[in-house]
């Protein structure tokens, strides 16, 4: 029997109570903030893995987690998105001249995505066709992408003063952005023949 509060929702709380961590502790001026937010923001994820993980195992799987468990990932992952836009004019990358407009640009991508897809599926679960829209392999790989890309950028500085990573991170969103495309793409075309079907007027 499902139950109203268990270890797997209480991860996926700390996921969301992790989000005004990360802005508080990023925007601190002190040299040690940035790293520390990227690994507040990289263990709230790894919590995503685990909740799931969990709610299957241990059969703890409730409506409410399946609705708290996306907000909380793409709470987490837009207000990440924003703090890296802020900070963004305050770094430079050689190679991507006026990489801050390339981030803006991969930042609309990602959330207007979640905005598409969201809508979608509630429709779709309205009409009891939620199934046409189930997470793909290509958004399971966007989502690693994200939150690996987005980790690293929080994390600013270069890791060991060697490892590039906010670089690192800039490519990784910038490939993230690319499957948000495709993956949203993947979506819209297992739905288009729903979507287009004539309204049943009974």
């Amino acid at each position: 029997m499902p139950q109203k509060f268990n270890i797997a929702l209480f991860l996926t709380w700390i996921r969301i109570a992790a989000i005004p961590m990360v802005v508080i502790v990023f925007m601190l001026p002190a040299y040690w903030a940035k790293p520390t937010a990227a690994v507040i923001f990289t263990v709230a994820g790894l919590t995503d893995w685990l909740d799931g993980y969990l709610a299957r195992r241990l059969n703890l799987t409730s409506r409410f987690g399946a609705f708290l468990d996306p907000v909380a990932d793409k709470l987490m992952v837009t207000t990440a998105l924003v703090l890296i836009l802020w900070a963004a004019p305050n770094h430079k990358l050689l190679l991507v001249p006026h990489h801050d407009m390339v981030l803006a640009v991969c930042a609309a991508i990602i959330i207007g995505r979640e905005i598409v897809i969201s809508a979608l599926r509630e429709w779709m679960a309205e009409i009891g066709a939620r199934s046409t829209v189930a997470v793909t392999g290509i958004a399971k790989m966007k989502t690693i992408f994200q939150l690996v890309g987005v980790g690293a950028m929080l994390f600013t500085y270069p890791i060991f003063g060697i490892l590039p990573a906010y670089g690192i991170g800039f490519a990784l969103v910038v490939a993230a952005s690319v499957l948000t495309v495709w993956s949203m793409y993947v979506y819209l075309k297992a739905a288009w023949p729903t979507l287009m079907a004539p309204e049943d007027p009974s």
